[in-house]
């Protein structure tokens, strides 16, 4: 295949403005890299952090995007693992030092020098990208590119946030967006019941969460009629956790599977007590992903995406942040 010297992108000069549509140079991967033609990319939540200046130390001007999907179209030296024309996705996490104490426990999404695609290193929102091969995965079959785009962020963080809120016979999940719909799927699998909260009067929200077998279904300020085991906030709304605290029993846990959140208000003390947990959760580990990606297609996971051109970055940020969507959309340069 004959690589182009140039490229589409939509940049991000500088937080709070409109992406830029550009013709960038197409990079060449370097010692262990990969060089991916861009099938697809999924917008996440983080890209909207990011583009707001939320999220405060990004590469500028940068390419957004961290759910790539593509072929490799060229290999660096020393990358064994992939082949010219094979799927691959690549997600947040693009690079750790390997050495520091966290990398050594194997706690890798804690590193202390890390890199994350379309963060510090150019993204998706591209026709090419360039990628560390040892933080890129082969792709399950049976999910066009588009499908598979929302798996790698929205389906991984979603798997890490569910694994670390314990074994919930109740779940509760706050905020139904891309995360939202894919571990949903997820947990009605192992057999849990899901309870989903929205924004006040969000019909289409809940009858969508109802589609995927919730029990329940209300507003983010509503009691579910059973108390729950465990819940998770993907809205990125510091009010949400004194709810869902009120809304577990006694020694449940309550997630917080975003990147950023606004500031949680005080609370009382008693809606923590009886050995309720709060904890966050922090990025994502090589494991989850080839654990989460082999599970997919055995459940199997099906997303809602909504498809739309790359020159329509601004629009699919803005629908995101007004929840106009059902499900993800996704970038097809």
């Amino acid at each position: 295949m004959a690589i182009p010297a140039q490229m589409q992108a939509m940049l991000l000069e500088r937080a709070g403005t409109p992406l830029k549509q550009a013709t960038l140079k197409v990079p060449e991967p370097g010692p262990g890299q990969i060089l991916i033609k861009v099938a697809a990319c999924g917008v996440c939540r983080t890209d909207l952090h990011i583009f707001d200046g939320e999220l405060a130390q990004p590469k500028l001007p940068l390419v957004l995007g961290h759910e790539i999907v593509g072929r490799v179209v060229a290999l660096g030296e020393g990358v064994a693992q992939f082949a010219l024309g094979d799927r691959v996705g690549v997600p947040w996490l693009g690079h750790t030092d390997g050495t520091c104490f966290y990398c050594r426990r194997g706690e890798e999404n804690l590193c202390d020098d890390p890199r994350f695609t379309g963060y510090q290193i150019d993204g998706g929102y591209a026709q090419y990208t360039r990628a560390d091969a040892r933080f890129a995965f082969k792709l399950p079959e049976g999910y066009s590119d588009a499908e598979a785009a929302p798996l790698l962020c929205a389906g991984l963080i979603g798997y890490r946030s569910l694994k670390l809120a314990g074994n919930p016979s109740r779940l509760g999940i706050y905020g139904f967006g891309a995360a939202a719909h894919i571990v949903a799927q997820v947990a009605r699998a192992q057999g849990r019941e899901v309870y989903a909260f929205t924004r006040a009067g969000d019909r289409q929200a809940q009858d969508f969460a109802l589609g995927l077998g919730a029990v329940w279904a209300g507003s983010s300020d509503a009691l579910p009629p059973e108390p729950l085991d465990a819940a998770i906030i993907f809205a990125p709304v510091g009010a949400l956790v004194p709810a869902a605290l009120k809304a577990v029993r006694k020694g449940g846990v309550v997630v917080c599977g975003g990147i950023h959140m606004s500031d949680i208000p005080s609370f009382p003390y008693d809606i923590l007590w009886e050995e309720r947990v709060l904890r966050s959760v922090a990025n994502l580990t090589r494991a989850d992903a080839r654990e989460f990606l082999a599970l997919a297609p055995t459940i199997p996971i099906k997303t809602s995406v909504s498809p739309m051109p790359l020159s329509q970055a601004n629009q699919a940020l803005e629908a995101l942040r007004k929840g106009e969507l059902t499900g993800a959309a996704v970038l097809i340069p």
